[in-house]
């Protein structure tokens, strides 16, 4: 399920004062839009092919198919063994069928899936649009989910405990159900839908050690990458089947991915140790849902103390000083940017992981709008609204772009600003939702520069 650590964790603020959240709003409605541009949405994707070792990819595809979440061990392989039904119930919002119809062809295209839309009952993969309310009221910490055996949000609470919705019973996959809000903003459907629909179709698990992949709790990537796509397409290869034990698969691999991904067989293995239960405790502390503040902050300290005695220099230790410095970020904003600074370095020692800069540079360039020096923030912004875009994260690229017309402003730009501004605004209706939310997304990010006050 995708968790709600999500608004914790992507929230930008400023080394100044005032809450900024580059994540989509929680309470969109669909409503007056007076003054606002059309709604923006991206179309041609561009996936990063993996640039990892097969080895290391067969390690992760056997960790990812085979465990839970929870570390509990899965026996066997399951997958659908049919062409795949999909069909829209419950009350969709305007872009979730636009979108929808995007994420399955890039399956079909890119994991050459069997998988299309039907409006037949019997689907295999029920789509439910329900309220976020709904979805709270079954399961408090999740923004969706997905669960075997049901088609219904209805017939939830029934089978919530029992063994027909326990995915380690689970032996083959037929009917499924993925619940999305429907009050959302556009972006956070898109992302529930993929990242729903994936666990749907294949793997359970995430692993934090995964730097390019949505199967990885930091939520950092939101649409499927090019390892998802990887991962997907070899878990319905040919040569595998439901019911294959783990020692079955990994005897298939090699061979699967050397005919998938040739490009990974001449590359050396890097083999990143596992992620220890008590770093991924203390990172769901730090950032999800109902600790105090002192708890945040003393979780991600054993966030980063974990990352430390691991000697970790990935992008693992990255996240953690990214952890301290969004909670120390309003409390003191020096010690924040120490720890941005540190979590862009070791970023920068791991590959694929210019998303995951994207974000530190929007901090980074906050504080450097804060102090008024708008050519450091505009070196920060500038190559970070690129990467925003090609990995179709409107919120972050319509945050970035705000950032950039306060820069420009800084520097004596004010038209250029102008137009800047304008051009994120329809970004920020996909990625934040409501007029209010865009709107107030504006007026945070306008009060970071010293010169507001000389604006009128």
């Amino acid at each position: 399920m995708r968790k709600v650590l999500l608004p914790v964790l992507m929230s930008l603020v400023g080394c100044m004062p005032g809450h900024m959240s580059d994540t989509p709003s929680r309470g969109f409605v669909q409503e007056s839009v007076s003054g606002m541009p059309p709604l923006k949405s991206f179309t041609t994707p561009t996936p990063e092919r993996p640039t990892r070792s097969n080895i290391d990819i067969a390690r992760d595809f056997l960790e990812l198919s085979f465990s839970l979440e929870s570390g509990r061990e899965l026996p066997a392989l399951t997958r659908f063994e049919q062409p795949i039904s999909v069909r829209v119930t419950g009350a969709p919002p305007a872009t979730l069928l636009p979108d929808l119809t995007r994420l399955i062809y890039r399956l079909k295209s890119e994991a050459r899936l069997n998988v299309g839309l039907t409006k037949s009952a019997d689907a295999n993969i029920t789509i439910q649009a329900v309220s976020r309310a709904d979805i709270r009221k079954n399961l408090p910490q999740a923004a969706c989910f997905v669960v075997p055996n049901i088609s219904d949000i209805s017939e939830y609470k029934a089978a919530k405990r029992t063994s027909k919705t326990n995915w380690a019973l689970l032996r083959n996959r037929d009917r499924l159900a993925i619940f999305v809000p429907n009050d959302a903003s556009p972006q956070e459907v898109r992302d529930c839908l993929h990242e729903e629909l994936a666990q749907a179709l294949g793997p359970l698990n995430d692993l934090y050690r995964l730097p390019d992949s949505v199967f990885n709790d930091d939520n950092i990537h939101t649409v499927l990458t090019g390892f998802d796509m990887l991962i997907l397409r070899a878990y319905y290869a040919p040569e595998l089947r439901t019911g294959m034990s783990k020692r079955q698969v990994a005897a298939k691999l090699p061979a699967i991915l050397a005919r998938l991904n040739p490009r990974g067989e001449g590359l050396s293995p890097e083999r990143p140790n596992p992620t220890p239960r008590s770093y991924i405790a203390a990172v769901q502390t730090a950032l999800g849902p109902g600790a105090s503040m002192p708890q945040r902050r003393k979780a991600a300290q054993k966030a980063l103390d974990v990352s430390r005695a691991f000697g970790w220099q990935d992008h693992r230790r990255a996240f953690a000083h990214y952890a301290m410095g969004r909670i120390a970020t309003q409390s003191n904003p020096a010690e924040a940017l120490k720890h941005f600074q540190a979590a862009d370095q070791f970023y920068a020692r791991t590959g694929a992981t210019t998303l995951h800069r994207a974000y530190v540079a929007s901090q980074l360039a906050s504080h450097a709008i804060s102090q008024g020096n708008g050519v450091r923030a505009l070196s920060l912004v500038n190559p970070a609204i690129h990467i925003a875009k090609t990995h179709e994260n409107a919120a972050l690229l319509s945050t970035l772009m705000l950032l950039r017309a306060e820069a420009l402003e800084l520097t004596g730009r004010s038209s250029e600003a102008q137009h800047v501004r304008l051009d994120s605004l329809g970004w920020a209706r996909y990625g934040f939702g409501s007029e209010w939310a865009v709107r107030a997304k504006m007026r945070e990010i306008s009060t970071l520069s010293p010169i507001r006050g000389n604006r009128g």
